[in-house]
């Protein structure tokens, strides 16, 4: 309890200081990697903590922190900018609806990974009779757990469906056309690809359990990629951000 009011309280904090980010910038502060970090470790942190008010996921407290604080660590160190006013292609309200529903959809899809990865460490506990021991003594359920991972990608994947539908109404706006394959655009379509075959395999008898699990992993991995890789390591129309 100590743990998660704490973990409120760095968030709160978080929230003013991507506040106040704003503020400096005279803007929505969505306008590169640096603040959509930020913004991402805010959506990841709200997330677990509405999603914790609901049931006790305090066991997955040390997955959620460990992930925003390496998030912050990248941020602070690898992607920090000044502020400064956006390029002619972001001034559009199609930034904070675009990115934020992105956002969103990161913290739903790190909490996601969080709980295939205890669901795995449970059930093979659970195979080898040791369920009663270690980590996997302090866990829910692999049942429970296992259904814990599919309600949240079934909320957060209508989202992420929105994220990418709305990034090509603004990349009509901005560039002429709806979709051009850009790097970024490619593993958004890759990362909802993935997830969606998923869903598919949770309702196709045989593809339950580990399997489905390994499918969502590939999935976190792909957002991943489409979240760093893309931004430090390919070049395209994103390649401002």
């Amino acid at each position: 309890n100590i743990a998660l009011s704490l973990t409120w309280l760095a968030t709160g904090l978080l929230i003013v200081g991507f506040s106040l980010r704003g503020l400096a910038a005279g803007r929505f502060p969505l306008g590169n990697m640096y603040e959509f970090s930020l913004a991402a470790a805010i959506a990841v942190s709200l997330v677990y903590l509405i999603a914790a008010a609901r049931t006790d996921l305090r066991w997955l407290g040390v997955w959620v922190v460990g992930a925003v604080l390496l998030t912050l660590g990248v941020a602070v160190t690898l992607l920090y900018t000044e502020s400064a006013q956006l390029v002619p292609a972001l001034k559009s309200w199609w930034l904070v609806i675009h990115v934020s529903a992105a956002a969103i959809s990161g913290g739903a899809f790190t909490l996601s990974a969080g709980l295939i990865t205890a669901y795995l460490i449970r059930l093979r506990a659970e195979e080898r009779g040791t369920a009663g021991n270690g980590l996997a003594s302090r866990l829910p359920s692999s049942q429970r757990l296992d259904a814990l991972a599919y309600r949240t990608i079934a909320f957060v994947f209508p989202v992420w469906t929105f994220a990418v539908i709305a990034g090509a109404i603004w990349a009509e706006n901005a560039w002429g056309r709806y979709w051009g394959w850009d790097p970024k655009e490619t593993w958004a379509f890759v990362t909802w690809v993935i997830y969606a075959g998923y869903l598919h395999a949770r309702s196709t008898a045989g593809w339950k359990g580990r399997k489905a699990a390994v499918i969502g992993l590939i999935g976190f991995a792909a957002f991943i990629i489409n979240f760093f890789g893309v931004n430090l390591f390919a070049s395209g129309l994103h390649s401002y951000s």
